[in-house]
């Protein structure tokens, strides 16, 4: 095929991904970050070094942490190999996360994008699990007792809790069986149900016509060379990004697992240590299911809202938004980060109501130490100072949001031996 051909057969595969024109606001990086295109770019290079690992590791817990030292040691551009997957896997939890922010606070769940934003919800919980499955595979002691903690979070889901945990970990303690089943996930599972659900979230995009601006109709230009070269300027940095960090900074690979000797302290993976944090203060059941029941039903009820003034592609929805979200997230971080310092060193709810059940004393109590406080400045915003629903509803996730991000923080960063706070 000559070189006509070949520039033939790119144009048409690209107009498969865009339009033959695009509005010039929509392309403007500080539109969307190129945040969409930077997750495929990373799912890409996933789907290449984790293909290329799979002919180097073995799934069994006698060998696996063997293969992974092989790999590393004796194979060429092996620990880089390695290196590509394990940075591309954690920026691509925080690439998806944002790309889901950016599209919450630019007001773009509503109406017709109202299915695409309910499946990006479940494409950043397959890209969750696929890096909870994948971090597993090391069989190290960092991995081992990870999973431990995880899985015994999950447990604590009523009802179904134990018996799913149990599946997952294919017997009450995480084994060989465990690897299998998360191997088996993470190399078949996952990848086939990611790619029906990009393929579902690309063909909604096209369908709603793309970014929106919250604009007039603007001008409208030609994708190629216009987006075409910003994707392009977008994907060849990220590339180089993941290189500087596959090249400087090794993935971590401790002793391998020994489920007799526990590390101490023992952390959660770095985007669930806002839930081991949150397990430090509160009962498990609300860790496990009662708040983040809440939580999801929070953000999946959002896009259903029948709401006036939503000016939908528009910023936290107008100046004052902005200002408002500003305003909330330096409440939930001061709120949250005191009721932290709290907990830890002046209350003691199991103490002072061990009479009570402890689902009450150390699960609702600290509950509402949290809750009261914050509905409190919703309810403020809303009756006193009128602020309007979509802003309102940009508040509260705000809020949720900042909150498990300043739990996260102080998990990885602030706590040492035995869990204590340090500084």
């Amino acid at each position: 095929m000559d070189s006509s051909g070949t520039n033939s057969v790119v144009k048409k595969f690209l107009l498969h991904l865009h339009p033959k024109k695009v509005d010039e606001n929509a392309i403007c990086f500080n539109r969307t970050f190129g945040l969409g295109g930077i997750a495929t770019l990373l799912f890409v290079i996933l789907a290449t070094t984790g293909l290329m690992l799979r002919f180097i590791y073995v799934p069994v817990i006698d060998m696996a942490y063997d293969s992974i030292v092989s790999l590393q040691e004796f194979y060429i551009f092996g620990r880089l190999l390695r290196n590509l997957h394990y940075w591309s896997a954690n920026l691509m939890v925080a690439v998806v996360f944002l790309h889901l922010v950016r599209v919450l606070y630019s007001q773009s769940v509503y109406f017709e994008r109202r299915k695409n934003w309910l499946y990006g919800l479940i494409l950043f919980s397959i890209v969750l699990s696929f890096n909870f499955t994948g971090y597993l595979l090391p069989w190290d002691q960092l991995s081992y007792w990870a999973v431990t903690i995880m899985t015994e979070i999950l447990s604590y889901i009523p009802l179904i809790g134990h018996p799913v945990s149990i599946a997952l970990k294919g017997g009450e303690q995480v084994g060989q069986n465990t690897l299998t089943n998360f191997y088996a996930l993470h190399t078949g599972v996952l990848p086939l149900l990611i790619i029906v659900f990009m393929v579902l979230h690309f063909w909604l995009v096209r369908k709603v016509k793309g970014v929106t601006t919250g604009k007039e109709k603007g001008i409208y230009v030609n994708v190629n060379p216009n987006l075409i070269r910003k994707e392009i300027i977008a994907a060849l940095s990220v590339f180089a990004l993941l290189m500087f960090l596959s090249i400087f900074l090794n993935a971590p690979l401790k002793e391998m697992a020994n489920p007799l000797v526990s590390p101490n302290p023992s952390k959660a993976p770095w985007y669930f240590m806002g839930l081991q944090e949150f397990l430090m203060h509160i009962h498990p059941a609300f860790v496990a299911f009662v708040v983040p029941s809440v939580v999801i039903s929070f953000f999946v009820y959002l896009s259903y809202m029948k709401q006036e003034k939503i000016n939908v592609g528009v910023w936290f929805n107008s100046s004052e938004g902005k200002r408002l979200v500003i305003h909330a997230a330096v409440f939930a971080f001061l709120l949250t980060f005191v009721l932290i310092l709290a907990t830890d060193y002046l209350l003691d709810f199991r103490g002072w109501f061990s009479s009570m059940p402890v689902i009450i004393s150390t699960g609702l109590f600290p509950l509402l130490l949290y809750v009261i406080p914050a509905g409190g400045y919703v309810w403020f915003l809303w009756k006193i100072k009128k602020v309007n629903k979509p802003e309102l509803f940009l508040v509260i996730a705000t809020i949720i949001i900042v909150s498990y991000i300043v739990m996260m923080m102080t998990g990885l960063w602030l706590r040492g031996e035995s869990m204590k706070l340090i500084f």
